[in-house]
């Protein structure tokens, strides 16, 4: 799609990697919502601050109202409860899957009518390299990142016909507040990956790997599980 003239919803958009896409977005003349749970948090200059709290059903659909005009919707706000599945911290597994996989669902299901309404265009899911690489200490993010991944899978094949192309991003570790604790080299800039993935989402594509880790790991997913 051409994203000059778009007219593009980002979730998680006042931080982050999210942030990053939305000032892109404005520099190649979209216009863009900065959709947070707290839109005051929103600094970025020309985007419109726009409420929004994936896990909440009433904020999704009051901003798929103010939002109607939409053409593109990017799925960022994510988090990462960091919980084992067998010893973990049930509340924060659930709260893993509600934010990672029901809330893009939902946010989706919200804006799909609403960009097919306006003749089509595109929607990006934030995925990750977990989504196919499952250690154990990120049991909850990767389980919920699967799921995501099939629904990204599932959706792009039900929204085809109303002219909607579905993106998903994989990525490992960006230079952003999630991966704080992790070493400088083992970073990517998080601004290298969103040109990288909207230059995508303008060419329609389903896929977009992100650094050479997810490159890697997405080459051995034919090869044993052991693997």
């Amino acid at each position: 799609m051409e994203l000059t003239n778009a007219i593009a919803v980002v979730t998680g958009a006042n931080r982050g990697f999210g942030r990053h896409l939305a000032a892109q977005l404005l520099e190649r003349g979209a216009k863009v919502y900065a959709a947070a749970r707290d839109p005051r948090s929103v600094d970025l200059p020309g985007a419109i601050p726009l409420r929004l709290d994936v896990t909440d059903p009433a904020s999704i659909a009051e901003a798929a109202r103010i939002a109607a005009d939409a053409t593109l919707l990017i799925n960022n706000a994510g988090i990462a409860a960091g919980q084992s599945l067998l010893d973990g911290d049930l509340d924060g597994i659930r709260q893993d899957m509600e934010v990672n996989y029901f809330g893009t669902l939902t946010v989706t299901r919200a804006f799909a009518p609403v960009i097919a309404g306006n003749g089509g265009g595109a929607v990006l899911n934030v995925l990750s390299v977990l989504s196919w690489l499952h250690p154990a200490a990120a049991g909850s993010y990767s389980a919920a990142k699967a799921a995501a991944w099939a629904l990204t899978n599932a959706s792009r094949e039900l929204l085809a016909p109303s002219g909607i192309t579905v993106t998903g991003l994989h990525v490992a570790y960006m230079d952003t507040d999630m991966a704080a604790n992790v070493p400088a080299d083992r970073k990517t800039d998080p601004a290298v990956v969103a040109k990288l993935t909207l230059d995508a989402v303008a060419r329609g594509d389903a896929e977009v790997l992100g650094d050479e880790v997810t490159r890697g790991v997405k080459a051995g997913l034919s090869g044993p599980a052991a693997a």
